[in-house]
């Protein structure tokens, strides 16, 4: 599927969403929040991708939405939805986190905004040291969405995600390393490379723990040690009776890689 705003790309497991705005340092306007969400079910629906990558093109990550539409009443953000239906950055969040599939935010540039929180609403994140992040909403005089205010301080700690949102102060690469914000950080032209090495350790083993672990990571401040000692034992049970078990083990005793298939 070919679309106006976002690239598609699926290779060695690893589907790469790419935002395509690169004039509008990839504004999140015209009709890109819903070209993110149909790339991101094609590419969670998708049996060979094992890793989903988000990135930018051109010098930014994403700029957050399009202030120029809003300001001159063109936009076609979904901030006018009444309460009781769901926006198209909310869907794109929560299947972010549905997905049972590891989720990169390849960041390229800056990550202003609701780019910034689309970054934190994948699973792991990866920033050229050209990467900036910045909760800006109060610089225009709105509320923090695409989920920062429950990503946040979880990655950084109340105190700090506070200080961050009530500021709307943009930080470097190594400052979002620093507290926390990013995985790692490598130089600018190699982020390319470093993001295909970073997603093929996670691309190459098996996929179902992997799904499972990641629903129980998302759930571990609501869990008691009992909890998680019983979603542990499930969900050994459930990798149990997996051919990728068997596979696992088999090439463990005949010294290999193993070769997962999902099932």
């Amino acid at each position: 599927m070919r679309w106006e705003f976002v690239l598609y790309a699926k290779e060695d497991g690893i589907g790469t969403i790419t935002l395509n705005r690169p004039e509008a340092m990839n504004a999140l306007g015209g009709g890109m929040r819903q070209e993110i969400l149909e790339a991101l079910e094609q590419a969670a629906s998708d049996r060979e991708v094992r890793v989903i990558v988000i990135t930018g093109s051109g010098k930014a990550f994403c700029a957050g939405g399009d202030v120029k539409e809003f300001v001159a009443g063109t936009s076609r953000a979904d901030t006018d939805l009444p309460l009781d239906q769901q926006p198209t950055r909310n869907k794109i969040v929560l299947l972010i986190q549905a997905t049972g599939k590891p989720v990169i935010a390849s960041v390229n540039g800056v990550a202003a905004g609701g780019g910034c929180n689309l970054a934190l609403a994948c699973d792991m994140r990866i920033a050229s040291d050209r990467a900036r992040f910045g909760e800006v909403f109060v610089r225009r005089g709105i509320h923090t969405d695409w989920g920062g205010i429950w990503f946040l301080p979880r990655l950084v700690g109340y105190a700090k995600a506070a200080e961050l949102i009530f500021s709307g102060e943009v930080i470097d690469a190594q400052e979002a390393l620093r507290i926390g914000l990013v995985n790692k950080v490598v130089p600018h032209e190699e982020l390319p490379k470093a993001t295909r090495e970073f997603a093929l350790k996670f691309a190459k083993n098996a996929p179902i723990p992997i799904a499972l672990a990641k629903k129980a990571l998302q759930n571990y401040a609501r869990l008691d040690l009992a909890q998680a000692l019983d979603h542990e034992q499930i969900a050994q049970e459930i990798c149990r009776k997996t051919e990728d078990r068997e596979e696992g083990m088999k090439s463990f005793v005949e010294k290999r890689q193993p070769s997962f298939k999902g099932r």
